[in-house]
């Protein structure tokens, strides 16, 4: 039997019927099932017949499906440059047959193996600078992606697509957002559903960010599905989106807002609804050091006021208030106490809309006489990033967190702005 074959697969008291596809393993068999999904079954344990022979064509590839002879990339003189820098995720992802999980393994030019629908829209450029599930991001290598993307925008690149897991997708556009100041697109995408599921909408995604990373938006975006259909994407300003579904292909939302943007799929047409940074408005520069101490707290009722403890002696600490952003009265001196050995506490909201305001009643004046500062309607994720830059960017760490540097705080909490 060879790639290519229809062949009944049976193991233990299950039946597979499909197409046998080239394994990763010699140990495994892959089959692709009528439904499009792929199965893997131990070789040994199964009985395999031939139904019928090279139902398919299945080009030679090797054990991780790349081609034989490697890729080639040609360029285009009279097209954009887009690099495309891929940190994991399943965007860039595939099933491990021996374990049967989602692992990601794709590189740069996997992804445009993987995607022939990039082909023609622009000359690319890849990179990887992490192989990673983005549940395992960290500060270091938020600093070799923001070092990473400077260093191809300085090369010339007109526009950067980041290959990210969804998880910690928010947490990345955020943190450079404001590491970044950037003459030309930087767009992040991923997928919801791996390339091996019929439902995987990584094609729809990559191809709206290129369009995007082509488009006259200087600004850190997030683009995925804007509906459950394919039909367009949302762009999402990075310091502003939340992923709010575990698994919905349009699991991204902007809070506050409707998108500042979208790609339909179908035109091609790349649109935007507000206000922007156009392209080559600002210099390219990197602001890459971070502080890596900094908590984030959600408050509960019931809170023991020695949880703080564990924080004790952290740099910053950004507390997920109820309502326009308070705390349990106990917790105050607590959290004055930490204040005043050091630790920049800020305040912001479990609401998804709207801004704190710890003017409002005792326990928010008690807040603020603590030293409290406020972050407006900064959303508590991007609050930890931003409170992460500013305490080594920014002499004024207080005043930081208030202003708005990167899209991060609204000028009204109004919906559907």
């Amino acid at each position: 039997m060879n790639p290519g074959d229809r062949v009944r697969v049976d193991r233990a008291d299950r039946t597979y019927e499909g197409v046998l596809l080239p394994s990763s393993t010699d140990e495994q068999l892959v089959v692709k099932l009528e439904g499009g999904y792929n199965v893997g079954v131990d070789r040994e344990r199964a009985d395999v017949e031939v139904l019928a022979e090279d139902v398919y064509e299945i080009d030679g590839t090797d054990s991780t499906g790349a081609d034989e002879a490697g890729s080639e990339i040609e360029f285009d003189d009279d097209l954009p440059t887009i690099s495309l820098i891929s940190t994991g995720g399943t965007i860039a992802s595939t099933v491990d047959y021996r374990t049967g999980a989602v692992t990601a393994q794709f590189d740069a030019e996997d992804v445009l193996r993987a995607v022939p629908d990039l082909a023609g829209r622009a000359n690319y450029r890849g990179r990887v600078v992490a192989n990673i599930l983005s549940e395992n991001m960290e500060p270091p290598i938020w600093r070799d992606l923001a070092d990473a993307v400077r260093e191809e925008i300085a090369a010339g690149a007109d526009g950067v697509v980041v290959m990210h897991g969804t998880d910690t997708m928010q947490y990345s556009a955020s943190v450079l957002s404001f590491m970044l100041e950037t003459p030309v697109p930087i767009v992040f995408t991923g997928s919801q559903r791996s390339a091996d599921r019929p439902s995987s909408d990584n094609v729809m995604n990559a191809v709206s960010a290129v369009e995007a990373a082509k488009s006259d938006c200087a600004e850190v975006l997030v683009c995925m599905h804007a509906t459950e259909s394919d039909d367009r994407c949302a762009l999402h300003r990075g310091t502003r989106v939340r992923k709010n579904h575990t698994s919905r292909r349009d699991a991204f939302e902007t809070v506050g807002a409707e998108p500042l943007g979208e790609v339909d799929y179908e035109t091609e047409e790349v649109s935007f609804r507000r206000d922007y940074r156009q392209r080559d408005e600002t210099e390219l520069e990197l602001s890459p050091d971070l502080e890596s101490d900094v908590e984030l707290l959600k408050f509960t009722p019931g809170m023991d006021p020695e949880f703080l403890d564990v924080v004790e002696g952290s740099a910053g600490l950004i507390i997920e208030g109820t309502g326009l952003g308070h705390v349990h009265t106990d917790l105050i001196p607590r959290i004055g106490e930490l204040i005043e050995d050091g630790t920049t506490v800020v305040m912001t909201s479990q609401c998804l809309e709207g801004r704190v305001c710890d003017r409002v009643y005792d326990t928010g004046r008690d807040l603020l006489e603590a030293g409290v500062v406020e972050a407006g309607d900064t959303l508590p994720g991007t609050a930890k990033v931003k409170l992460m830059w500013a305490l080594e960017n920014s002499e004024d760490v207080e005043e930081a967190m208030g202003t708005s540097l990167a899209g991060e705080i609204q000028e009204r909490s109004v919906p559907w702005e």
